[in-house]
């Protein structure tokens, strides 16, 4: 990012902006009754007018609180907020010229009563929901790069997830790498396949702040377990849906990549990427997986009709979220869970009548029924007759 000074930011076309600025700075005060200045990038104030009083606003120290506030933001892709020298509370978002930072849009409140008991003539909420409002006007004027913005709201969160991941790390206490994947694993495939993308960032996170940890001193190590990383996520992709066409040339465009790595940052950003690749592969391929994730989801059942399985068991095997399973298999089979899982029970217990000599009570708790008498009045309802009975007339034909 490029911090242009204010010299240059006076060669620019100020008019252009002072206009957008203007416009901007009627909706604001509209808005939440409160002037919003713009700065140019030293905080000086170059249009309009800060709430604070004159000896304040024109005062050195709080030019610089201005100025700092517009480089956090432009930082952290956020708008700032801060107190500045006078104790009022200043928030700011970068007015940029495509990827530099010309200068600021600056909003000023009191932070208390007059009083100096309670807040001042907003509330903290109101002041959440105005320092939000001037990142969307500001926005909405293209005074300032969205897309910039975002990509350092991003870079902040994965430098969180990290910090959270080494946090996390410390408690696991590995002794080597294939530990890491082990416990890691199935956690990342199951995300990946339920595309959580937010799930799957931190188990990454977690992963690499394992594997940095266990071979910081081997890059080659490091490259070879990035790599194996990625196929296993590439597998988890496919059986999920993901055409894997899309997914080879993605992956051979960004492993040619690889080998001329050599920091653990860039490691980190090739990684995540390919991770965000991944996910976009499923999401684009959102029909097939569906199929494939209820036939592991009916496999599950069948195999375990004499248990005591609930919805949420078997969605975490098809790898969906509870109400994302429930609505799936209404959609696939017009049947609730309950009654699908009950139909499957009743299926299996008129096989075994039909095949076995197992007694009636043998049959009930096998098909998942544990009271003999729920088992017949729920057999003689889908079948029309109860189970003894269904079993003579099978026999007898």
């Amino acid at each position: 990012m490029q911090v242009v000074t204010s010299e240059a930011t006076t060669s620019l076309a100020l008019d252009a902006i002072r206009s957008r600025y203007q416009a901007l700075a009627e909706s604001y005060a509209a808005a939440w009754g409160l002037p919003c200045a713009l700065v140019d990038a030293e905080g000086q104030v170059q249009a309009g007018a800060s709430a604070c009083p004159a000896e304040c606003a024109l005062s050195a120290a709080c030019a610089a609180a201005r100025k700092r506030a517009v480089e956090e933001s432009a930082r952290w892709g956020e708008p700032s907020i801060l107190l500045c020298p006078q104790d009022n509370l200043v928030w700011a978002v970068p007015v940029m010229d495509n990827m530099r930072v010309v200068g600021g849009l600056v909003a000023t409140t009191r932070a208390l009563a007059p009083d100096g008991d309670g807040w001042g003539a907003l509330s903290p909420r109101d002041i959440r929901q105005a320092v939000a409002g001037l990142l969307s006007l500001a926005v909405q004027a293209n005074l300032t790069n969205a897309a910039y913005l975002e990509l350092q709201r991003l870079a902040a969160r994965r430098e969180g997830e990290r910090a959270k991941a080494i946090h996390e790390l410390k408690d696991h206490n590995y002794q080597t790498i294939r530990e890491v994947y082990l416990v890691e694993e199935p956690a990342l495939i199951s995300a990946i396949k339920q595309g959580d993308r937010r799930e799957a960032r931190g188990i990454i996170n977690r992963v690499l702040v394992g594997i940095y940890f266990l071979g910081r001193h081997r890059p080659t190590l490091l490259k070879s377990l990035l790599l194996e990383l990625v196929v296993m996520m590439s597998r988890s992709a496919v059986e999920a849906g993901a055409d894997p066409s899309e997914l080879l040339g993605a992956n051979y465009s960004s492993l040619t990549s690889l080998a001329a790595i050599d920091s653990e940052e860039a490691l980190t950003a090739w990684l995540v990427a390919m991770l965000e690749r991944i996910m976009d592969a499923i999401k684009s391929n959102r029909q097939y997986p569906i199929s494939v994730m209820m036939g592991k989801a009916i496999s599950f059942m069948q195999e375990h009709l004499h248990e005591d399985i609930s919805r949420d068991d078997v969605a975490k095997v098809a790898c969906l979220s509870p109400s994302h399973f429930s609505r799936v298999v209404k959609q696939t089979f017009g049947q609730s869970f309950t009654e699908l899982l009950t139909q499957m029970r009743v299926d299996r217990a008129r096989e075994m009548l039909i095949r076995t000599e197992k007694s009636l009570i043998q049959i009930c708790l096998d098909c998942g029924f544990n009271d003999q008498s729920y088992f017949t009045k729920v057999f003689q309802k889908v079948t029309g007759r109860p189970p003894g009975e269904f079993r003579r007339r099978q026999r007898s034909m």
